[in-house]
């Protein structure tokens, strides 16, 4: 295997050639990328090197998808990527949007954050879409090669991840212990008919909007709703939280 040294900048015509065709081995379509091979290696995937910005395409290929009942190609908007760019400071960034069944957001959300990759925003860009599906965003700082390390294992799942068994939840057993929840939590809320809903403002915040006071009546707060029997409940909720919260919580 011969190895071409990118940063010349002058190459003989007559080894142009065999560059180019190393360059189109290794995954990157276009030149100036030298500093990624280890990144497509760990990804195992091509890439896209142009405007400073290596891309990876992620597309889902593998789903059929429909929106309203049209079948839509993977072009249309389910074609997921991760990008890595230098920073002013000789760093990486990366930034992604990875699309999502339902059942692989919990396992992809759990190993990009078990891996210190940050997850910025998860939502919906359809509606009757079928099969639903998510868009994850994400983002890392460091060294591309680590990053690439890093993402991998969330990666590796999309298209594999199983769903998850469902239970029916049982209708009989004890009620709700309110009070328990409310020691546990650490605060108290009422019950509405077989829900218990728990409701905590942000008022350390004193957010304003066009001067108005924007409390907890306002939206400004997070929730919990448990609903079921003391031994086989749910809970679902809303938590509002700051920017820097959001991956540490």
């Amino acid at each position: 295997m011969e190895v071409f040294d990118v940063r010349n900048e002058e190459i003989h015509a007559t080894a142009a050639p065999r560059l180019s065709a190393a360059l189109r081995n290794s995954g990157i379509r276009t030149g100036g990328a030298g500093d990624y091979q280890e990144v497509l290696k760990s990804l195992d995937r091509k890439g896209d090197f142009k405007d400073a910005v290596l891309k990876v395409n992620i597309p889902r290929s593998d789903l059929k998808m429909t929106v309203a009942g049209v079948a839509t190609p993977t072009p249309f908007g389910f074609g997921g990527w991760v990008a890595f760019t230098k920073t002013s400071d000789g760093g990486e960034v990366m930034m992604g949007d990875l699309v999502l069944l339902q059942e692989e957001g919990n396992p992809v959300m759990s190993a990009l954050l078990d891996n210190g990759i940050e997850v910025t925003a998860l939502h919906n860009h359809f509606f009757w879409d079928d099969p639903h599906v998510y868009y994850m965003h994400v983002h890392g700082m460091g060294k591309a090669a680590d990053l690439a390390r890093e993402v991998k294992p969330a990666l590796d799942l999309i298209g594999h991840a199983k769903p998850e068994a469902v239970t029916p939840l049982s209708s009989s057993g004890a009620a709700l212990d309110t009070t328990k929840i409310a020691q546990i939590v650490g605060h108290t809320d009422e019950a509405s008919g077989a829900v218990y809903k728990i409701t905590v403002g942000r008022s350390d915040l004193a957010m304003k909007d066009h001067g108005a006071t924007i409390n907890a009546r306002m939206g400004l707060n997070t929730w919990a709703a448990f609903y079921g029997t003391q031994d086989d409940a749910v809970v679902a909720g809303d938590i509002a939280m700051l920017e820097g919260e959001v991956t540490r919580y």
